[in-house]
């Protein structure tokens, strides 16, 4: 369509989105925003990035390493079990080191929150003392608004791409972070042909 770059916020399979286009494609990842979210918000708590599932641990990995970089101190890290058969998820096995600590489950959307429901009541009864979901699209499908008023999480915090428009009613739990200004950014430096490496922060 006579496009000279594709730009796109976390998305699924960055390897499949790279070769699917003739042109430059770029990635974004909304970690930045994230890691700003903590270092204001989060500042003197023990923290931990857990991964909801096994296909999640590079993208809890990368945001792990460049929290703990920004804060200055360990952040621990957990995963949570997900088995998916005949349509039907389940599994609650969990390992990693949460005890005491602020547990952040980070993912790239979520869609009814099973899966992150799942991941909060693993961290839960691992030790976590508070759970705060991270996540970048918030789709929020039927039965979504039920997760948020669980007791399990503490705190959703997503990102405006996509509106939570299917959300009935509000929730005091959720927290919408504008994700404008990160790609304003990228497309000054697209335009300027300037680095764009720290925008990924891995």
């Amino acid at each position: 369509v006579g496009a000279d770059c594709v730009v796109t916020l976390e998305v699924h399979n960055p390897a499949a989105f790279g070769n699917a286009f003739r042109c430059r494609a770029v990635a974004l990842t909304t970690t930045p925003l994230f890691i700003d979210y903590a270092k204001a918000h989060l500042a003197g708590e023990d923290l931990a990035v857990i991964s909801p599932d096994a296909g999640g641990m590079k993208r809890a990995e990368l945001l792990r390493e460049a929290l703990e970089a920004a804060i200055g101190k360990p952040v621990g890290k957990g995963l949570a079990e997900k088995y998916r058969s005949a349509g039907i998820v389940s599994g609650d096995l969990f390992v990693g080191n949460v005890g005491g600590r602020t547990a952040l489950i980070v993912d790239d959307l979520i869609s009814t929150g099973g899966t992150l429901l799942r991941a909060a009541k693993s961290a839960r009864a691992a030790g976590a003392t508070r759970v705060l979901a991270l996540v970048t699209h918030g789709l929020f499908m039927p039965g979504a608004e039920d997760v948020l008023n669980d007791p399990a999480l503490d705190q959703v915090i997503v990102t405006d791409a996509v509106p939570s428009f299917r959300l009935k009613k509000p929730s005091n739990k959720l927290v919408t972070l504008p994700c404008a200004p990160l790609l304003a950014e990228a497309i000054r430096r697209l335009h300027e042909n300037r680095n764009l490496t720290d925008l990924f922060v891995f």
